[in-house]
């Protein structure tokens, strides 16, 4: 019987995935290679500071103080990056593994959303292989399924909830009656969030997700305009208003081309309650792909933590034990497409528009006539008079309008003196 290959694999960055990473590799080698019909071991361990407490035992000859020692080293032949972050260590780790001919597994998409191409481009000249599951979703494989899975098809649109720190926040906020305030301090407590959440809240996080799933589904460029809201001024108000509405509010990133253009977008989206998407509920992802012959395919899981992100990047490392060299983003560069960038404005979508106005007489009518003039058909009004009655929630649904349209109505609102705070606007997706 042939022998098996044996890799060494150096893993940088010891944080709670880092550690998870290598109990787990260690715990579960026989396994992990009978399955890759190849052997591994874990050469190498390194990080910032070599005396943090941790829930690990490494030998003495396994440390390293410097990675750079590991990038030149003949005896390692993959490195898994778990520093984070798009610039500083990671990035010269990853861009001076790969030119080093080392394969690279990583879970950092803020550097694969920025530096994706170049990277890509080093990698397929040298013939090694960069892999990057768990950037994506954590423990959702929709990487592998674009670029193995789903190869027979041409996809159209992927769009879906791409983070699950602000998914359990809308959630709670929406089960346990809470603000906004106390459902972040929450998750922070929990571990669901990072003591400084924004990433996840302004829809950073996302964006970086969906800039890597269009380039891969679209056989593209990595394309860097994107825009991005995030869920910062939704509150316990609007939360209500769709239930009464017969919604639920997600944060959503969304990608398609349409008219050979592409166009990417994060923000908050008011969902049907009998939609898949709506019982998609706390730190859960879910991914929706539509394509042809397939239709519309959805992968859900767990969106991050150390076991989901555990199980990504040890699905990369199984792939390249299998010996095989890949293109990063399945196709070679010489293949992928530079689209142009379409503009959200351009898009049509029904809405949901709150104006907290003065509670007094012909406010409605002048509302309407100003959305008339812009265009834009009104659906569904709810009028909530508040308490003191000096001031009342005129909650507007639209029937399927331009964005631009919707825009020019809000900036006309927003100047008139019976606006109390900017209007407000969530859009809706239908499908």
């Amino acid at each position: 019987m042939k022998k098996k290959k044996l890799y060494n694999i150096a893993i940088v960055g010891l944080g709670n995935i880092g550690c998870y990473l290598f109990k787990f590799l260690n715990k579960n080698r026989d396994n992990i290679s009978n399955k890759n019909n190849s052997s591994f071991k874990i050469l190498y361990v390194s990080a910032k500071n070599k005396h943090k407490r941790r829930n690990i035992k490494f030998k003495k000859n396994q440390w390293v103080n410097n990675f750079n020692n590991i990038l030149k080293n003949k005896e390692v032949d993959i490195i898994v990056e778990l520093i984070g972050g798009a610039e500083g260590p990671a990035k010269k780790l990853v861009f001076g593994a790969l030119s080093n001919k080392k394969h690279v597994v990583t879970a950092n998409k803020a550097l694969i959303s920025k530096y994706g191409d170049k990277l890509s481009m080093i990698a397929e000249k040298n013939k090694v292989n960069l892999e990057y599951e768990a950037s994506v979703c954590g423990g959702v494989p929709i990487i592998r399924s674009i670029k193995e899975g789903l190869i027979a098809n041409k996809i159209n649109r992927i769009y879906g909830i791409l983070n699950g720190t602000s998914n359990y926040i809308l959630s709670s906020m929406e089960i346990n009656k809470t603000t906004f305030r106390e459902t972040i301090n929450k998750a922070i407590k929990l571990g669901y969030a990072e003591s400084d959440p924004s990433s996840d809240i302004n829809g950073a996080d996302v964006a970086s997700k969906v800039k890597i799933l269009s380039c891969l589904s679209f056989n593209s460029f990595i394309n860097k305009k994107i825009h991005v809201e995030g869920i910062k001024d939704v509150d316990d108000e609007d939360i209500t208003n769709a239930n009464k509405l017969g919604y639920k509010i997600k944060l959503m990133g969304f990608s398609e081309i349409l008219n050979n253009k592409i166009f990417q977008r994060v923000h908050p989206t008011l969902v049907k309650k009998s939609s898949y998407i709506a019982g998609v509920n706390g730190v859960l992802n879910a991914v929706i792909v539509e394509g042809n012959p397939i239709g519309k395919n959805i992968i859900q899981g767990e969106g991050a933590g150390p076991s989901a992100t555990t199980s990504a990047l040890v699905s990369d490392i199984s792939s390249i034990l299998r010996g095989n060299i890949k293109f990063p983003f399945a196709i070679s560069n010489k293949r992928r497409k530079n689209y142009s960038s379409g503009k959200i404005q351009d898009l049509f979508f029904s809405s949901y528009i709150r104006l907290n106005v003065k509670d007094k007489y012909g406010v409605l009518s002048d509302v309407t006539k100003i959305f008339s003039n812009n265009k834009v058909s009104i659906k569904r009004v709810l009028q909530n008079p508040y308490k003191n009655k000096k001031k009342s929630s005129i909650v507007i649904i639209t029937h399927r309008s331009k964005d631009n349209d919707i825009q020019k109505t809000l900036k006309t609102l927003a100047k008139k003196s019976y606006i109390i705070q900017k209007p407000k606007l969530l859009r809706i997706e239908n499908g």
